[in-house]
């Protein structure tokens, strides 16, 4: 896999209640770069949010067992997807800050040559109130 790459992130979040195929999919595509180091990889890409002067650094890390995102910008947080287990971590917003708690209970990762595709199921919860399960896709591709 080469260091310049585009990634396609798409997330799903299944409301209580609602049903699961009225969700829509937020779907971004962005450049980023790519590397793999003692069997982890690591992407960093940035996010623009109502514009280029509010982008967000996107640094994530994940293997087979484990990703981790880091967001630092207009938006602020560290989330931790570990299957099984439940995460607890503060989700600094310019509206305040709340308790965010992740449970992932699927984390699969498919690597090709030129392609890496991950898939997360997982719960969320803010201020230890259940929100939803929500899935994430991420689709990484060498760049060309």
């Amino acid at each position: 896999m080469t260091k310049d790459v585009i990634i396609y992130i798409s997330g799903l979040q299944y409301m209580e209640g609602a049903n699961h195929s009225e969700a829509e999919p937020i779907e971004i595509v962005v450049g980023g770069q790519y590397f793999k180091k003692d069997e982890k990889h690591y992407l960093i890409y940035d996010e623009m949010m109502d514009g280029p002067e509010n982008k967000t650094r996107n640094i994530m890390k994940f293997d087979s067992n484990k990703m981790e995102l880091n967001k630092k910008g207009l938006v602020n947080v560290q989330m931790v997807f570990e299957e099984n287990k439940k995460n607890l971590s503060y989700y600094r917003t310019s509206y305040g800050m709340l308790n965010m708690g992740v449970a992932a209970t699927r984390i699969k990762i498919d690597e090709q040559e030129d392609t890496i595709g991950v898939l997360v199921d997982y719960a969320l919860d803010m201020n230890e109130s259940y929100v939803a399960d929500c899935t994430i896709a991420l689709t990484i591709r060498a760049k060309g």
